[in-house]
């Protein structure tokens, strides 16, 4: 097929790259014969010599001459995200401006010397640092849970609230992962940043390692820059919930359980729909108010929502606003992926946490279902696949759900029932980064 070559030559672009740059751009000899060049510049005729020096300068500064294996790995990572999201649709609006990101953050230039010429991401002064500021000091996340907030209706959670409850369940990954980065040795702030990926919820993951993970002395420990890594895991395994999740489903599940049959949710009015964001803000804030900037954004993008009197801010919030904001978030973390950074032994041990945890999470979500199901009346029992959406991949998991459901009955419709967990569990989420804040810092 067509993508199928296209795929191919740039694969083979990129080996022939690589091979040149192992060849001929990395190696001693080659850095002695520019030397010499030098020298010969130096000593020979004024006015060929100015020709031959710019020419001199001009390469080494081009990608060519800087380039390393690892920036050429890194393309290739930006290039198969790009690929998945346009061949595949997996959250084409995040993986598009991370891939590209990637590759933008990896094209090589001179930075020997000291020599600041401001284009990279973490050189001061750049385009690309002022707009990082807003990963950084976790500015952005807070604007896209606005965003969320303006676009998500609360009735399936308020009309069922023991649903609420598989939300909870599926967070048990993120403290399980925590732990477990604690055992790989990550310090005490690093595990926490780490274990928020569990909750599969990118701009908390953001958020929280904009605190924690940052690169500064956190509660007199000095900490690693992981928020390039953090959030490409978080991202990478929402991407991949239609990939990871269905199995697990399948695996704790059988068929009878599969095509449980549920209560249609009740009607909910239209005072319930304005208190509850007013009424969650007070009491999730209360227990945990480092949450503050996530929770506080999400109810107020809700409240704008349901009011009905702010339908041109609302409107704002969940279109222009937060597509402006998932643009630069992703561009931006996309870029932080530099291949001196990026590719350590932590990077690849943050991925596979994460792996974990996301399976953990799955797990939780729809073990919990199973158990509420051993106390519930016959005409209340939960459909288990709903427990998977206690993830906070808004609305990626919900959908996963609905799918699986039609497979094994066709006219069982679970999304509704699947969103109650979905969006508690993005509250959920933003819960634990603010109980792990109130421990760690």
């Amino acid at each position: 097929m067509n993508y199928k070559r296209k795929a191919f030559t740039i694969f083979a672009i990129i080996i022939f790259l690589a091979l040149l740059n192992l060849m001929f751009f990395q190696t001693e000899g080659f850095a002695d014969e520019l030397g010499t060049m030098q020298e010969m510049l130096d000593d020979g005729d004024a006015g060929e010599s100015g020709v031959l020096d710019g020419l001199f300068k001009f390469f080494s500064y081009t990608g060519f001459r800087n380039a390393t294996p690892g920036h050429l790995v890194m393309i290739l990572v930006g290039l198969i995200f790009i690929f998945l999201a346009i061949r595949f649709d997996y959250e084409p609006l995040l993986l598009i401006p991370i891939g590209t990101g990637v590759i933008i953050g990896n094209i090589p230039f001179f930075q020997d010397g000291g020599i600041n010429l401001q284009l990279g991401i973490y050189q001061e002064g750049s385009v690309l640092n002022y707009l990082y500021y807003g990963v950084v000091k976790g500015i952005y996340p807070p604007l896209i849970f606005l965003g969320i907030g303006a676009m998500t209706d609360f009735s399936s959670l308020i009309s069922n609230p023991r649903l609420m409850l598989l939300g909870a369940a599926a967070q048990v990954g993120i403290f399980l992962t925590f732990l477990g980065a604690l055992y790989l040795g990550f310090n005490m702030p690093e595990s926490g940043a780490i274990g928020i990926i569990g909750g599969a919820d990118g701009p908390t993951a953001i958020f929280l390692s904009s605190k924690l993970a940052n690169g500064s002395i956190i509660n007199g420990v000095q900490t690693q820059n992981l928020i390039g890594p953090i959030a490409i895991a978080a991202y990478s395994y929402m991407a991949l919930v239609p990939v990871i999740q269905p199995p697990i489903m399948r695996l704790l599940t059988n068929k009878k359980e599969r095509v449980i049959r549920m209560k249609p949710p009740r009607s909910v009015s239209k005072l319930e729909k304005i208190l509850f964001p007013i009424v969650a803000l007070i009491l999730t804030t209360f227990i945990s108010p480092g949450a503050l900037p996530l929770l506080g954004m999400l109810f107020f993008g809700n409240i704008l929502k349901e009011s009905g009197v702010t339908k041109r801010l609302a409107d704002t919030a969940r279109t222009s606003l937060i597509d402006i904001v998932t643009i630069l978030l992703g561009l931006t973390v996309g870029a932080s992926t530099q291949a001196d950074v990026f590719l350590t032994s932590q990077s690849i041990l943050i991925f596979i946490l994460g792996a974990i945890s996301f399976v953990i999470a799955t797990s939780g979500g729809v073990i919990f279902a199973k158990v509420m199901n051993l106390f519930l009346g016959k005409e209340n029992r939960i459909n288990p696949l709903i427990g998977a959406a206690g993830v906070s991949a808004v609305p990626d998991s919900a959908r996963v759900v609905q799918t699986e459901g039609l497979r094994y009955d066709p006219s069982n419709h679970l999304l509704m029932h699947a969103m109650a967990p979905n969006v508690s569990g993005v509250i959920g989420s933003a819960v634990a980064a603010g109980i792990m804040m109130s421990f760690l810092m």
